[in-house]
């Protein structure tokens, strides 16, 4: 097995040079390594180091996908979905593409990881993969659109900040027009940082907005 170092904070959380090189030499024992300096580009995930900080950010990801699509020479749009956005099945609406429509869904998807404020609506949209309409590629291309326009966007994280975990979450009622079912969406904070956030349907009808 082969295993490749990045010798930086975002891996090795701020240890000292003794601990880092210590840790090092311990795995060289059972791996074989490689050294390859501070890290900067993961798995489609762009890392930029500051002073005091870290900006993780999808940016090249981003536009590339946007290119593949033909997304890149439309206008922007400021949200990625309208305020009261609802979908439903559509069935009589017009079909697409369903291999297409799956492709910009898995796209989009991976580009939550930097992204959460695309998750409910790309979230909302892949139920629909099954047999997409005219009604839901329309409001994925507005997701396009959005990130068009944000593709620089990303989530920063910062050194010395109270270590103190704080939750946000929120559900709706009676969201979803084709079955009553909820959505519940989340984040989660250690001091400043975001380092977790979630957005899914619920399994069941909630018949309050409490039990939402």
């Amino acid at each position: 097995m082969i295993a490749q170092i990045y010798v930086d904070d975002i891996v090795f959380g701020g240890m000292s040079d003794g601990m880092v090189k210590h840790i090092v030499s311990q795995m060289q024992t059972e791996y074989e390594m490689s050294m390859v300096g501070d890290l900067a580009y993961f798995l489609g995930l762009q890392i930029k180091k500051m002073e005091d900080s870290f900006f993780l950010s999808q940016s090249k990801y981003a536009k590339n996908i946007v290119k593949k699509f033909g997304m890149d020479s439309v206008s922007h749009k400021r949200t990625p979905a309208p305020t009261h956005l609802k979908l439903s099945k559509d069935e009589g609406g017009t079909s697409v593409d369903q291999s297409l429509y799956r492709s910009m869904i898995g796209s989009l998807l991976y580009l939550t990881a930097s992204r959460p404020d695309i998750a409910f609506a790309v979230g909302l949209c892949a139920r629909y993969q099954a047999e997409p309409k005219v009604s839901h590629i329309n409001q994925v291309k507005r997701i396009f659109k959005y990130v068009n326009g944000t593709s620089d966007h990303g989530i920063l994280y910062t050194h010395g900040c109270d270590p103190i975990l704080t939750g946000y979450c929120d559900a709706d009622m009676d969201r979803s027009a084709d079955d009553r079912k909820n959505t519940s969406g989340g984040c989660f904070f250690l001091g400043n940082n975001l380092i977790s956030w979630f957005s899914e349907k619920h399994n069941c009808v909630s018949l309050s907005t409490a039990e939402a």
